[in-house]
């Protein structure tokens, strides 16, 4: 529909002409450029939480923590019913561990409530100094908030290009509007008095 706007027409106008090139414009960038920028993005990404990951692997260890009872000012009991499904699923609870540098530990951690009786052991993650620390990432989650985040800036590319396409139309059409305004304001008045002698 649009490949009209360049076919020689003496009723084609400059504006019509400029639309096109920019309609034109928007969709190659659309089309190439915006996935580039996701794609670009999406490996920046994932190089940067792949070395977050190396990191955190190196730099926490899982021990063993057995339950000594309910956290501190826990209820232990049953929550309400518009909690969030890991409240209602997980409880915190008294534990206490051994430290990768050798020392006894204890402290609040959060695990599964069917693991939440005392004498249980569950697996936590601590850092170099024996506190609790959330799991490392791994490679298959840094990969997918790669994944999102270039494809965020994919779809956000492509709207920022149509929001400019839009805007540039707009201002092509007010400038028609404003040329037509003029042009009736010169011939408005003398409309069918024309060679009238009058």
């Amino acid at each position: 529909m649009g490949l009209w706007r360049w076919r020689h027409n003496a009723l084609c106008r400059t504006t019509d002409l400029a639309e096109a090139w920019v309609a034109f414009a928007a969709l190659v960038l659309i089309c190439l450029v915006a996935p580039a920028a996701g794609w670009l993005s999406g490996a920046a990404t994932l190089a940067s939480l792949q070395e977050t990951a190396r990191l955190q692997q190196a730099h926490r260890h899982p021990v063993t923590a057995e339950v000594l009872g309910p956290a501190r000012g826990g209820d232990g009991g049953a929550r309400e019913p518009g909690a969030s499904a890991d409240h209602r699923i997980r409880t915190p609870v008294r534990a206490g561990w051994t430290a990768p540098d050798g020392t006894l530990r204890t402290g609040t951690v959060t695990v599964a409530r069917q693991s939440a009786q005392p004498g249980a052991t569950v697996r936590i993650w601590t850092d170099g100094r024996g506190r609790p620390v959330n799991p490392p990432m791994n490679t298959a989650t840094a990969r997918e908030h790669a994944v999102l985040a270039g494809a965020g800036v994919a779809v956000a590319s492509a709207a920022l290009v149509e929001g400019v396409r839009r805007s540039v139309v707009r201002q092509l059409t007010q400038r028609r509007y404003a040329r037509l305004d003029r042009e009736w304001a010169r011939t408005g008045p003398d409309w069918g008095r024309t060679g009238a002698g009058s």
